[in-house]
């Protein structure tokens, strides 16, 4: 029998909007919340498994990227995207009170508040994407553009390029 995987908060908002998406589950590594092990775990390419990451600019206030899940992103660029001069990323200890959120379940989806959202440009290039369904676990496969057009993403480039 198969177990029943609990919805949480992030895929009830996509059921509401008749956003089609599945949730995946996987193995957690509490050791290793990476997510090249998530995209393992799915038997996925990394290229369209991405990370939810929360940022707090100088002018803006909170801010959420999303990127593939092997790149760092760029804090001059996103600071620059989101009309910031300077952007850092969240100490991991304000994560949870900020988004309702923890680290290796944080989704672009649902947060406590609708912080401006940019994600990169690749995720285009997929048929669909992964993102975290807010809790370790679980991801949402979600086509690109209805994940932008649900959260308000700005596409933009956000990521540190190999030199």
């Amino acid at each position: 029998m198969a177990t029943k995987i609990e919805k949480t908060n992030a895929a009830r908002l996509l059921d509401r909007a008749k956003i089609p998406y599945e949730l995946i589950p996987y193995t957690v590594d509490e050791n290793n919340l990476a997510a090249t092990h998530v995209a393992e775990q799915l038997g996925e390419d990394i290229a369209c498994v991405f990370k939810t990451l929360v940022l707090h600019g100088d002018r803006s206030g909170y801010f959420v990227c999303v990127i593939p899940g092997d790149c760092e992103v760029d804090l001059k660029v996103a600071a620059k995207v989101s009309g910031n001069k300077k952007a850092d990323l969240i100490p991991m200890k304000d994560l949870l009170g900020t988004t309702g959120y923890i680290r290796g379940g944080c989704s672009p989806i649902g947060m406590k508040k609708a912080f401006p959202v940019y994600m990169h440009s690749s995720a285009e290039e997929h048929p669909f994407i992964y993102i975290s369904a807010g809790v370790r676990g679980l991801q949402i496969k979600i086509a690109p553009a209805d994940l932008a057009g649900f959260v308000r993403a700005q596409i933009c480039d956000l990521i540190k390029r190999e030199e």
